[in-house]
């Protein structure tokens, strides 16, 4: 949806932005010294003309020196001071704005990020991941470049109208008024341009926001790309996103390039007037020569800066846009906030009340579902796909928040609970292993950054994965690659599994844990799992039965309701659903293929 830029754009960064008010203002101070003394010489031209013309009757002679010498070593001192004075300014506003500028976007950003990683994970499903990282990047970097250089321009021109404008109503009054005739028209074609800017800017934003989407997923899956070799069809879905990014950029620029010549032709005639008026006056004896010059100086440094309106709108407008799409996702509301009760002892049982849950509504994924895993048991799920064994797991690490019933861990309602404890008492192995870019060890030690190398190799060898991970190049300091990709599904397992038990929780679930990995990787994993369910609540999701077999209760679900339940054997004698998938994983029964 397009949003117009508004002063409301600016009045929201300007509430985000209370604390580094102080700042601001002192920049802002800084931005009109410089430019008032940047504005003196032309009143120093203006007294050494009349020091030449008048000598001793000069202003200076009438102030107490009427030696022309003294008047004009005074000048040169006045000079070194003003441009001294102006160069310290300069230097501060530059000091003070950029500053400033990273201050912000390094704080808005971690914020930023900050909040995203507090929202549910339904808010991801419905975003991309290039628009995300538009947000944090592109937008962020707009306002930073707005603070580096257009905030100081808006100011500096403000005072450059104020003083000069002042300058002129003391001298000649009627001259003032034609100098500045231009002005209203400047400000009102600058309003214009702003309001017919603000809504393709936004579609500048959005524009990139869609390629960034493209490059993303396509650098993600750059191996898939290949295998279907569609090199050529994803180039040309880039070609089409960027010339759109093109195109809305060329409407952008097609407006504010006028701009500039527009106003110059507006600006000519304020100086116009200004030289024939003024000249008038001089030659008639009703406005000092050197008066004369100081307006002429003046009328340029009071009229051409406004041509510089153009980019300073320019980048008003991109930074707006930005603002409002990084404000907007910080206003977005967090729909799953932690609980209060802090979480210290955990025992590990776990108890589904009447769960019923769905993704959309209409579409129940859970029905009234009711289980108990009491603590340091081993517990398996089983299922077809779709019955909403996965579901659960998101439900008991609060992902999503069921839509009726309730979940208990150690009789606790789960929403009661501050959701950072809570998560520290889950580990969770997924069947979709996700490993960072760096090391096995730093890859082990994710969830517990302090570990030391010989926790780290314990819980290794805890994971059947010590001596594959010995027999890589650089042994636990090779690099994995982005997700991983240097190890095989196997070995990724395996570290995810390290990972998982050197955070030690009293929780640990493996979500499909072997359904990528071949038999003997799989055995190794059952090894593991013997060992490490010990004094703990285990919670076993998968398609391979084999898996599961020694679970203490093994619950078998079925379109999101409870269809059978017990131990492995009982289960069998039942004949029920676990038979059946019990029977065909095994090749007791023979299927035939439609």
């Amino acid at each position: 949806m397009a949003a117009s830029t508004t002063p409301s754009s600016f009045g929201r960064l300007w509430g985000y932005s209370q604390k580094h008010r102080p700042t601001m203002i002192w920049a802002t101070v800084c931005s009109i010294l410089n430019k008032i003394f940047d504005l003196a010489p032309p009143g120093l031209n203006g007294l050494a003309v009349d020091v030449v013309v008048n000598q001793e009757k000069s202003l200076l002679g009438r102030m107490g020196f009427p030696d022309v010498g003294l008047q004009l070593g005074i000048l040169a001192g006045l000079t070194l001071i003003i441009w001294a004075l102006e160069s310290v300014f300069e230097y501060a506003y530059e000091l003070l704005w950029r500053n400033l500028a990273q201050t912000i976007e390094h704080e808005l950003r971690l914020e930023a990020y900050g909040h995203i990683q507090d929202l549910e994970l339904a808010y991801f499903e419905d975003q991309s991941t290039g628009n995300l990282l538009s947000i944090l990047n592109d937008d962020i970097n707009q306002l930073e470049r707005f603070l580096d250089g257009g905030a100081n321009d808006l100011i500096q021109v403000t005072t450059t109208v104020l003083v000069v404008g002042a300058v002129f109503f003391y001298f000649s009054p009627t001259i003032a008024l034609f100098a500045m005739l231009p002005m209203p028209f400047v400000l009102w074609g600058s309003l214009a341009f702003q309001k017919r800017l603000a809504p393709l800017y936004t579609e500048v934003r959005e524009r990139v926001s869609m390629l960034n989407s493209r490059l993303a997923n396509n650098i993600s899956g750059i191996a898939t790309i290949k295998s279907f070799t569609t090199e050529g069809y994803e180039r040309d879905q880039v070609a089409q996103d960027s010339e759109a990014y093109r195109q809305a950029n060329r409407e952008a620029i097609r407006l504010s390039s006028a701009f500039v010549p527009v106003i110059r032709m507006v600006i000519v005639l304020g100086f116009t007037a200004t030289l024939v008026l003024g000249g008038f006056l001089a030659l008639s004896g009703e406005l000092a020569v050197g008066a004369y010059s100081v307006l002429i100086f003046l009328t340029q440094r009071l009229l051409w800066p406004l041509t510089s309106l153009g980019n300073t709108v320019d980048l008003y407008q991109r930074a707006m846009a930005s603002v409002d799409r990084v404000l907007d996702l910080l206003d977005t509301k967090i729909q799953i906030p932690s609980g209060t009760q802090p979480l210290t002892t955990v025992q590990g049982g776990l108890v589904f009340a009447g769960v019923d849950f769905a993704y959309q509504t209409g579409y129940p994924v859970l029905k009234d579902l009711s289980l108990e895993f009491p603590p340091q048991t081993t517990i398996g799920i089983v299922g077809a796909t779709g019955a909403g064994k996965s579901t659960l797991i998101k439900l008991l690490l609060r992902f999503y928040d069921p839509t009726g019933g309730r979940i208990y861990l150690d009789g606790q309602d789960l929403r009661d609970l501050n959701l950072t404890d809570l998560r520290r008492a889950i580990g969770l192995v997924s069947q979709d292993v996700f490993l960072f870019h760096g090391t096995v060890g730093e890859n082990i030690a994710y969830g517990n950054p302090e570990a030391d190398q010989a926790e780290i190799e314990a819980a290794a060898r805890l994971a059947e994965a010590h001596d594959f991970i010995l027999k890589l190049p650089q042994g636990y300091k090779t690099i994995v690659g982005e997700r991983g990709q240097k190890l095989s599904g196997g070995q990724r397992q395996r570290v995810s599994i390290a990972r998982a038990l050197l955070k030690n929780p009293p929780v640990l679930i493996l979500d499909e844990a072997t359904s990528a990995v071949d038999n003997e990787t799989e055995a190794a994993i059952q090894r593991s799992l013997e060992r490490i369910a010990v004094g703990r609540t285990t919670v076993i999701i998968a398609h391979r039965l084999s898996t599961v077999r020694n679970a203490t209760q093994i619950f078998v679900l079925e379109n999101g309701t409870l269809k059978e339940s017990g131990r492995h054997e009982d289960l069998l004698r039942q004949e029920g659903v676990y038979a059946s998938l019990w029977a065909v994983q095994t090749g007791s029964r023979h299927i035939t293929l439609r």
